[in-house]
């Protein structure tokens, strides 16, 4: 690894209080990354979702945003965790129905219907292709592991024209969980046919990234959010807000 490379990740360390990992400090050298596994949002942009909240009900917005998205991932792991498993569209709408009751917002079917089609919309963040581009070139097998529906995860390629930069896009619908179950990253191991040391996994949010490594994913975060470090004993190999950061660190 260059000394750039170093650098950049020691200064992504920084930037959200992450430590250097071991082969930082010089005890052992990491796996040859191969291949680059994304979370949907790290690729994603989900604002205007949550933006047409407000434009729905304003000055109240903010508030179902935080709800409607807080209550989408508790949905998320108690079913997994129940046995009563439905996908993430079938989630995604029922904590939206709840966040509005829970505040008092006459949410119809209609803005219901017209808020989730949002998720159908949605388009890359800005510094995504020239990112994809540079992996490409570098020979990186590039895949998608997402929690999201197949069509979601079709339609924001569609909608960013990035189809061709992908080998897979990969639903966790395909096991009737979601992540952070093991076996929901294990379908990345499973397509690309290589061991995990060698699939870098770019989380989006925290305890994504605490799972990944969990599962022994080499792991980035991409914290678009500025948000802290998940307390779960565990920290990614690399971290950083943009996807500038993460070629960089590869």
């Amino acid at each position: 690894m260059s000394r750039r490379s170093v650098l950049a990740l020691g200064a992504a360390g920084m930037a959200v209080g992450v430590s250097a990992p071991a082969w930082i400090r010089g005890t052992e050298e990491p796996a040859a990354i191969r291949a680059v596994a994304f979370d949907a949002f790290a690729l994603f942009d989900p604002r205007p979702v949550f933006n047409a909240c407000e434009s729905m009900f304003p000055g109240r917005g903010a508030e179902l945003a935080i709800l409607w998205r807080t209550r989408q991932f508790e949905y998320q792991w108690l079913r997994s965790l129940s046995g009563r498993y439905a996908d993430f569209w079938s989630v995604t709408r029922a904590a939206l129905e709840f966040a509005a009751r829970s505040l008092n917002l006459n949410l119809t079917g209609g803005q219901r219907d017209d808020l989730m089609q949002g998720y159908l919309f949605m388009s890359t963040w800005p510094d995504v292709q020239p990112a994809l581009a540079a992996l490409r070139r570098a020979g990186k097998h590039l895949i998608m592991l997402s929690n999201a529906t197949d069509e979601i995860l079709r339609a924001g390629v569609r909608n960013s024209a990035v189809e061709s930069m992908f080998a897979e896009l990969i639903s966790t619908d395909r096991i009737k969980s979601f992540k952070p179950d093991p076996r929901a990253y294990q379908l990345g191991v499973d397509r690309l046919g290589l061991r995990r040391e060698a699939i870098l996994f770019v989380a989006y949010a925290g305890w994504d990234a605490a799972g990944a490594k969990w599962f022994g994913y080499p792991t980035f975060w991409n914290n678009r959010q500025h948000a802290s470090l998940e307390a779960l004993d565990v920290v990614p190999d690399g971290a950083g807000e943009s996807l500038q950061a993460l070629t960089e660190f590869i």
